[in-house]
Formats: structure tokens, C-alpha cells, sequence
């Protein structure tokens, strides 16, 4: 009887572990679904004539501009060995973020998954495009910062947030060290 509820015990790990990762999954096809369906509304404007370039906000147009490079225009170039090169490579940064989701725990796992899912939106338009449709500019007067995507907002968020933890988890050891060395 005892041996029966260690073995239920220890089946219930793998079944946490599989229905976290499903929610990570969710996660990113969502984010992918979203950027896919801004993606695509806007190439239908486009494809039907209608010239897209809204004014929304003083500081915020929708205009769609094709991206070859990679975030926020950097490195653009025709398609060409280059232009393969660095989707090759996106591919590989892709299938690294997959095994540190796999291997993560807590909430640096959102963040990869954010990456992943806007990623896998703008890999997918790289390899059926040639380019990324980019349409969010955001500019103050005339100075107008990079043309980006919902792909690039996420990406940028899920980075930005890394990047933070690390930088409150070093300062939160560093606390405890010297506590503990006291």
C-alpha cells in the first residue's frame, strides 16, 4: 500500500511538469496568433489597394514597411547568402530559447516563452516573405524610432524582463551571501 503511493506520487511530477509546459505552449501560440492576424489584416489592407499609413496618435502611425534585417530594421539586406545566414541563425537562437524552456523553472519561462512566440512569428515571416512586415512607428515630431511588429513588442518585453530578474536575483544573492557570511 505504501509503495503504491510513492509511485502516485512520483507520476504526478511528469503530469505538473507536462501541464506547465502545455501553458508555456499556449502562451506562445497566442502571441504568434496575435502578431500573425495584425500581420495579415494589414497585408490585406495593402494587398486590396489601401494604402497603409494611419495617423492614430500625434506620437503613433501604422505604416507598413518590410524589414529584411533583424529587430527594429538593424542589419537589413536584400535577400541574399547574408539575409540566409541570419535567418539560419534565428533558427538556432530559436531551438536554444525551446531547451532552456525545457529546462528553466519560475517566471524566466514566461519570458522565454514571450521570446519564442513573437519570434516564431517574425521567423515565419522570413521564410515565407523574404522580410518581416514591420507597421508600428512611434515617433515624437519628426524624430520617429525604429518601424516594429506585436512580434518585436513581445521579444522586447520578454528580454527587457529577463534582464531585469537577473539583475534583482543578483542583488537578492548578494543579500543573502553576506547575511549568511555574517
Amino acid at each position: 500500500m505504501i509503495r503504491l503511493c510513492a509511485l502516485c506520487k512520483e507520476e504526478k511530477l511528469p503530469s505538473i511538469k507536462l501541464k506547465n509546459l502545455l501553458n508555456h505552449f499556449i502562451i506562445i501560440i497566442l502571441i504568434f496568433i496575435i502578431d500573425r492576424v495584425s500581420k495579415v489584416y494589414l497585408l490585406n489592407l495593402y494587398e486590396n489597394g489601401i494604402d497603409v499609413d494611419f495617423y492614430i496618435f500625434p506620437f503613433l502611425n501604422i505604416y507598413l514597411a518590410w524589414n529584411t534585417g533583424i529587430g527594429f530594421g538593424l542589419f537589413s539586406t536584400d535577400p541574399n547568402i547574408f539575409y540566409h545566414f541570419l535567418t539560419a541563425l534565428i533558427g538556432i537562437i530559436n531551438l536554444v530559447l525551446i531547451i532552456l524552456l525545457f529546462n528553466l523553472n519560475g517566471i524566466r519561462k514566461y519570458f522565454i516563452s514571450m521570446i519564442l512566440g513573437g519570434s516564431f512569428g517574425n521567423f515565419f515571416d522570413r521564410i515565407y516573405y523574404f522580410a518581416v512586415p514591420d507597421f508600428v512607428d512611434l515617433h515624437i515630431g519628426n524624430f520617429h524610432w525604429f518601424i516594429f511588429n506585436i512580434a518585436d513588442i513581445f521579444i522586447t518585453i520578454g528580454i527587457i524582463c529577463l534582464i531585469l530578474v537577473e539583475i534583482f536575483s543578483k542583488n537578492i544573492n548578494k543579500k543573502l551571501n553576506a547575511k549568511n557570511t555574517q
